[in-house]
């Protein structure tokens, strides 16, 4: 990894822009930047999303098994550390989110070993959270 890592800059297809101002904004407590009657910038935890209106766009990723569970193939997501980890599952949980993969321990005990979840957002593009107790596992084989 570089020394100093730069944010992303990722765009992803929504079908409601309320529902993904809701969701990122509120739920998730994203910082809003720009916006347009097409599309809404968000501070992702440092990095920026950006929520483009695209109905036609909007679908449900495929999964494949990665350590006996169904994993969304297309997502995205953050490493955090272990605190705002759980911190970021209790908000979800207070507000009523569906987990698709509830939060827990992957790869327990072997490389790689990560505590994520995954959500879908309100148009279905899907989300995993994962902390590394030692993020030096983080490309671990």
């Amino acid at each position: 990894m570089p020394a100093e890592l730069r944010p992303f800059h990722l765009a992803i297809p929504v079908d409601d822009l309320a529902a993904a101002e809701g969701f990122y904004g509120e739920t998730l407590g994203c910082g809003q930047g720009r916006r347009s009657p097409e599309w809404i910038d968000f501070d992702f935890f440092g990095h920026q999303l950006v929520t483009h209106l695209a109905p036609s766009e909007c679908r449900t990723a495929e999964t494949n098994k990665v350590d006996g569970k169904n994993v969304p193939v297309r997502h995205f997501g953050v490493v955090l550390e272990k605190s705002d980890w759980e911190s970021v599952a209790a908000r979800l949980q207070q507000a009523g989110a569906e987990f698709i993969i509830e939060p827990g321990v992957r790869f327990e005990g072997q490389p790689g070993e990560q505590g994520t979840f995954f959500l879908l957002d309100p148009a279905g593009n899907a989300l995993e959270f994962k902390y590394f107790d030692d993020l030096g596992q983080l490309f671990a084989r």
